[in-house]
């Protein structure tokens, strides 16, 4: 009865008018003034433009003008170019979408809630035309005065709808996202010129570049900071048919948060669950979870296997073969880290600079610095936890790296003679000399028991032998377990797992990979698998979320890397209790040895848990101090 009633009472179906559908689509694409800003910004390089100026007041939402220098919009065509649905960048196949904007609702959704006039002329017009639109009431096209190219100018945003003004943030932050929005797209396109200017009076000049390689690293030094080239990494490789570039920041240049990660896929700039993935797979053993890469990757591949037209916004993407566009950034990634030898972030001598300054109580390092003592309050307390490899009865691998050499055996405290000046013991060892010219240098003195004191050619560098011995120990736990397969414990009962049937189908189609990890599954029936045996290293376990875990993981991405970087941790809370510990004595040819193993590991320019292994100080900056520069 009550269900009669609610249709009785219910309102004819009605076709809605064109003002509310583009007020209904406004609210998907126009978001923010930040979103205003984006889909302008695109359709001025849509046209070709070189120079792209902007300028806002009131965070955007009073005024957002942009001009450009592009091919224009011809007079006939502008009331075409604000009515939903019409567009110049579209052939008739969807998948072949090699421009920004491509859906024609921007400037009908926008006019939709906004004062929006277009004024434009193009390169053979003997002059400028203007249409209008306000709250979605167009006006007539009218002649204007105006040079080449096109000016946007929306005025009193989200007036026809006020209830979306509630969900506005202040002014600075919407200042701040239009000022993210711009740096984000002119990444991507360094031979065009852009400015932004707010009613702050601040404005943000991003001269051309051109568009090698050079040129573009220069774009993004523009944006990120002038650290960032000096502190990174290029990134090239190419996988069937999919070419990965850009750069990425060693370990020990990272950030609190992931707002410094730009990807772009075919010069559109993204934000990707699956790329944001694989950039944290590619860093998971050298960076701490709380720590994140700085990053600009351009993905470049057949528009037919990737899609954007997700989401109104565009900022979303799917790709065909997700698994393929994974492995290529993890694989590049990492390559290019275990290529680069060993790095030293430059701002960390800027922070040592920093301290020796009068006055200088602290310095905030850039890094992972500033969780020192977090992590070594969690080393303390895994050692008082009592776990002891060499003791375990799950003890897979063969830890005589770890106990020899830099164990804790046979390091016996040693008189280190009469000081001499660095130079003197130099001309005495013909060897010593040779060391200098290694990235580490040769040793000169331990200092607090704890940190190696180096010279190079034109250096000092100072190495915390714990954290550098705890990244030698995981690589070669790492390598073990590459070479062989992970051993495995057989459970006294199958545990059986009930999952969704297409979960337990992935399941079984990666058993042959889950096997070299140390788990045994096999289907059990309808949606539900059977697991046999569990890698040794996870001692007991929970089995049940494990192959949960890895459904949704592969179901994510097509990978098992969950159970991978599960079994790196494992290694690493090994290498960091199989290490040589703080306050031991090392022998002079102790602390070269280390040094040389440390110049041959990838990625031992940080340890486990992400914090540097070392410091390097130039001999100018130490003159500096001294005031001989």
């Amino acid at each position: 009865m009550g269900r009669e009633s609610a249709y009785s009472a219910r309102m004819p179906i009605r076709q809605l008018s064109e003002t509310m559908i583009n007020q209904i689509a406004a609210g998907e694409v126009i978001e923010r003034p930040a979103s205003v800003v984006k889909e302008l910004v695109e359709n001025a390089l849509d046209a070709g433009a070189a120079r792209v100026e902007i300028v806002t007041a009131g965070g955007g939402l009073n005024l957002i003008r942009v001009t450009d220098d592009g091919s224009g919009i011809p007079e006939q065509e502008l009331v075409l170019a604000i009515a939903r649905h019409c567009t110049s960048k579209l052939t008739e196949d969807i998948h072949d979408i090699r421009s920004l904007g491509f859906r024609g609702e921007a400037l009908p959704s926008i006019g939709s809630v906004a004062r929006l006039s277009i004024r434009s002329r193009t390169a053979n017009g003997d002059s400028a035309a203007e249409i209008g639109i306000e709250g979605g009431r167009v006006s007539a096209v009218k002649p204007a005065a105006a040079n080449r190219g096109t000016t946007v100018e929306v005025r009193d945003l989200f007036f026809a709808t006020p209830a979306r003004l509630k969900f506005m943030k202040g002014e600075r932050a919407e200042s701040s996202a239009i000022g993210d929005v711009v740096k984000r797209i002119a990444i991507a396109f360094p031979a065009v010129r852009f400015t932004l200017a707010g009613s702050d009076r601040s404005t943000l000049e991003l001269p051309a570049a051109d568009d090698s390689p050079e040129g573009r690293l220069r774009r993004v030094a523009q944006v990120m900071g002038a650290d960032f080239p000096d502190n990174s990494i290029a990134i090239d490789a190419m996988r069937d048919g999919v070419h990965l570039a850009g750069h990425v920041s060693i370990p020990s240049f990272s950030r609190a948060n992931a707002l410094q990660q730009y990807a772009y896929v075919n010069g559109r700039p993204v934000r990707d669950k699956l790329i944001a993935g694989a950039i944290r797979g590619a860093f998971a053993d050298v960076l701490p979870r709380d720590r994140h890469a700085v990053t600009v990757l351009f993905l470049t591949l057949d528009p037919a296997i990737v899609d954007v037209n997700v989401h109104p916004a565009k900022a979303d993407v799917r790709f065909r073969d997700p698994g393929l566009v994974r492995g290529l950034i993890v694989g590049g990634i990492r390559e290019a880290l275990s290529n680069a030898g060993i790095r030293a972030a430059t701002t960390g001598a800027a922070g040592m600079m920093a301290a020796f300054r009068p006055g200088a109580a602290s310095y905030a390092h850039s890094g992972p610095a500033n969780g020192h003592r977090s992590y070594e309050a969690a080393y303390r307390a895994s050692g008082a936890a009592g776990f002891d490899p060499s003791r375990s009865p799950q003890r897979p691998l063969d830890m005589e790296f770890a106990n020899g050499g830099f164990g804790e055996n046979g390091q016996a405290a040693f008189d280190a003679g009469p000081l001499h000046s660095a130079d003197a013991r130099a001309g005495q060892d013909d060897a010593a000399e040779a060391l200098l010219g290694m990235a580490l240098g040769a040793a000169r003195a331990q200092v607090h028991e704890n940190y190696i004191v180096a010279q190079t050619t034109d250096s000092l560098v100072i190495v915390d032998q714990h954290a550098a011995h705890e990244r030698l120990v995981y690589e070669a736990l790492k390598n073990a377990l590459q070479s062989r397969a992970v051993p495995s414990q057989m459970l006294l009962l199958p545990e059986i797992v009930d999952l969704a049937e297409e979960d337990a189908e992935r399941l079984a189609m990666h058993s042959e990979t889950l096997a070299r990890f140390g788990l045994a599954i096999e289907r059990f029936g309808p949606g539900a698998v059977a697991v046999r045996e569990t890698p040794s290293m996870l001692g007991e376990t929970n089995v049940q979320q494990l192959v949960r875990d890895l459904a949704d993981e592969i179901a994510d991405n097509d990978t098992v890397d969950t159970l991978k970087e599960r079994l790196d941790r494992i290694a690493a809370t090994m290498a960091c209790h199989g290490s040589v510990r703080s306050g031991r004595l090392l022998k002079p040819e102790e602390m070269n040895a280390l040094l040389r193993q440390m110049e041959a590991t990838p990625g031992s320019g940080t340890c486990n848990h992400g914090r540097p292994t070392y410091i390097e100080l130039k001999l100018a900056d130490i003159e500096r101090l001294f005031g001989r520069r």
